[in-house]
């Protein structure tokens, strides 16, 4: 007890120090140690520096509403997403690289270069594109100015003068990159003697006579493949090989679950059933948010907007008639004429829009635009010096509030129906998600007919007995299956087996499946040979899978690529066997047609060949022949060249050579214009090499 008294600190200490390191080793184990490393929050790396999954999360978001508001569409699908998503890692990689060379350079962007490229007479065109009218589609410097001066007057703090200094920090990168690509390419220089290799190469020509055993004519069952064979050809193309990230190859079988005839059947009926309440109703508005799936307005519309068989039904009915169900647009639908009138194919009008932020809610706002108008029927102010005043559409302010002459369609709905609705002459408030606009109706021009028709939809989906059919037959299938049979069993149940080669780690789809990022993740973290751990639900599929091969980044082992290179290996071995063919034929011919007849050939003339352009009529390009041609000698019988088709033997009548280079200026101009064309992309890619780029994006998307 003395003993244990004397040392109890020490012996707690050590006590303690082993529990916390089973802890720290627990977790590391359990999280891939990344309490160690930190990478939780690593999405990949650049010359040690890190790329965070967070900004590039926020990256991706500002990417996609730059995207959404640029195209229009509200809804981004999962092909549009991946794309978004790749432009994010490439900016982010390419931010990280251009700014290594960057510092080492000690290449700045001054203060008057950054105010040119926000406020000067020729500002970025990134800059221009976010101060563009959408009305006008022009410029609109004055916002601009007025933009810039506010933002100044803003806390340090305020989160829209820090969204401006990121933007403006863009900016400078994007110079500072723009610099560094300038300052390796202007180095770019083409000589004359390349100049003149060019100007033959297009220019000069050959006529000569072949004879060729093609690769077809002897069977594939006649050649036996052997592992020298694969291994021969491997080494010779080893970098070919070279894989710039890591890949998955992947096997899979799909059970369908759409929609069945029954499914079809009974949504059709569901929708037939709705028929009486519709014909019924006095208020369709209603009647289409709480029945329909697709709750859109009603709208007025010219002929033509409609679906062709509902377009020409609707334009010659009368209100109140009911059409189908029909099928359209993967669902069943019913539409009800509301109403019919003449309205004019186009209206002149201008407005004044307010900002209900900045007039302390939407009530003062339209009292404030109702204040307006009284003051402009009242004749004390004109409606262009009201709008120049109030109108925070400052691009038609500076017109007099003036938007010209549009067709319906041209503004959104909440703005389109009041101004083709009303009559010349007429002020109108509306609100609309822009703000609150005071519009006056200038002019309407011509007279067509339009028809506001109310459409309820109901969605053509699969049955819970459906989908349970097609998941049951999915599952029984994954039960079967071993590392080993996945093939067998696929062909035994019937299934078409579909093949996903090359497969990145981003992939959003694969083919068939749009939808296929569970999957793809399933591949990142399973083994070759593995089977899927789940039944994968894709759209209205059932997906069982098979990861086949793990290729990683670097120079690809054979067996990685045994597969895809025996096309190519069949052809070697039989292009040595016709090569024996024409030795054996060559040997005591004199004349090219000798060798032709003795190999079972025909002599075939092929004139005005470019060695630029090696392609032989009726062939296909042919770079090994024709390469060898302009490297040899007249009158002189070949020795066997095995091309892309076949083995050709060949004889040279003569070459025809062009007018002599006099003026090299024009083609090194040419030649310098196709490297700097390219160059941009080589040297990201060589700086992305000497950076050693890690992707770890496979684990996070």
């Amino acid at each position: 007890m003395g003993y244990l008294r004397e040392r109890m600190g020490k012996i707690v200490a050590i006590v303690i120090g082993l529990s916390l390191f089973a802890f720290i080793a627990s977790e590391a184990i359990r999280s891939g140690g990344s309490f160690f490393r930190d990478d939780n929050n690593e999405l990949g790396n650049v010359g040690g520096e890190k790329i965070a999954y967070d900004q590039f999360n926020k990256d991706v978001e500002q990417n996609s509403a730059q995207f959404k508001q640029q195209s229009g569409q509200n809804n981004l699908s999962p092909q549009i997403m991946n794309y978004v998503q790749e432009n994010t890692w490439n900016q982010a990689v390419s931010r990280l690289i251009i700014k290594k060379e960057v510092e080492k350079l000690g290449l700045t962007v001054s203060p008057d270069e950054t105010q040119a490229m926000t406020s000067g007479n020729n500002p970025s065109p990134q800059v221009v594109q976010a101060f563009t009218n959408p009305q006008t589609g022009k410029f609109d410097r004055a916002n601009l100015l007025n933009a810039i001066q506010n933002i100044k007057q803003l806390k340090d703090d305020d989160p829209q003068k820090i969204r401006w200094a990121d933007f403006v920090t863009q900016l400078i990168q994007a110079k500072q990159g723009e610099k560094y690509m300038a300052l390796v390419t202007n180095g770019l220089y083409v000589n004359s003697l390349e100049a003149k290799d060019d100007y033959e190469a297009k220019n000069r020509l050959v006529n000569f006579k072949y004879a060729s055993l093609d690769y077809a004519s002897i069977p594939d069952s006649k050649v036996t493949l052997t592992d020298g064979d694969y291994s021969d050809y491997y080494n010779e193309h080893k970098g070919e090989f070279k894989n710039q990230q890591e890949l998955r190859d992947i096997d899979y079988v799909t059970f369908n679950a759409a929609p069945s005839k029954d499914d079809s059947a009974a949504v059709k009926e569901q929708v037939s059933k709705l028929e009486p309440a519709f014909k019924a109703s006095t208020n369709d508005s209603l009647f289409v948010q709480i029945n329909s799936e697709t709750k859109a307005p009603l709208l007025y519309q010219r002929k033509g907007k409609l679906a062709p068989k509902v377009d020409s039904i609707m334009f010659s009915a009368a209100p109140g008639t009911i059409y189908g169900p029909y099928l359209s647009n993967g669902g069943y639908s019913l539409v009800k004429l509301v109403d019919a009138r003449i309205s004019p194919d186009s209206v002149k009008a201008r407005h004044i829009l307010l900002d209900p932020n900045m007039e302390g809610g939407l009530p003062k706002a339209l009292a404030k635009a109702d204040s307006i108008k009284k003051i402009i029927q009242s004749g004390k102010k004109s409606f262009a010096d009201m709008a120049t005043m109030y109108s925070v559409d400052k691009g038609s302010a500076q017109k007099g509030g003036e938007l010209g002459t549009f067709g319906r369609g041209a503004m959104i709905p909440a703005f389109d129906e009041p101004v083709f609705n009303g009559k010349k002459g007429e002020f109108k408030i509306v609100t609309t998600q822009y703000g609150v606009h005071l519009i006056e109706i200038e002019d309407q021009k011509g007279s067509s007919k339009v028809v506001k028709v109310a459409i309820v939809d109901k969605p053509l989906v699969a049955s819970t007995k459906t989908q349970s059919a097609a998941y049951s037959k999915a599952q029984a299938f994954l039960i079967s299956l071993t590392k080993d049979n996945f093939d067998d069993q696929a062909t035994k149940a019937g299934l078409k087996k579909k093949a996903a080669e090359n497969v990145n780690g981003t992939a959003a789809s694969l083919p068939g499946l749009d939808n296929a990022r569970d999957l793809v993740r399933w591949a990142y973290k399973a083994d070759k040979g593995d089977l899927s751990d789940q039944v994968f639900t894709i759209g209205d599929q059932y997906v069982v899978a098979h990861l086949v091969q793990i290729k990683k980044k670097g120079i690809l082992p054979l067996d990685a690529v045994k597969k895809q290179i025996e096309p190519a290996v069949r052809n070697q071995v039989k292009g040595k066997m016709l090569t024996e063919k024409f030795n054996a034929a060559l040997n005591g011919s004199s004349t090219i047609d000798q060798v032709a007849q003795k190999a079972g050939s025909k002599v075939v003339p092929v004139q005005n060949i470019v060695f630029a352009n090696p392609m032989i009529p009726g062939t296909a390009a042919e770079y090994k022949l024709v390469g060898t041609i302009f490297g040899s000698q007249v009158n002189k019988i070949s020795k066997p060249v095995a091309g892309q088709q076949g083995v050709y033997v060949f004889t040279i009548d003569n070459f025809i050579n062009p007018a002599p280079l006099t003026n090299a200026v024009r083609e090194k101009q040419q030649i310098a214009q196709s490297i700097l064309q390219r160059s941009e992309g080589q040297i990201f890619e060589a700086l992305k090499d000497k950076d050693n780029v890690k992707d770890y994006r496979a684990k996070f998307l």
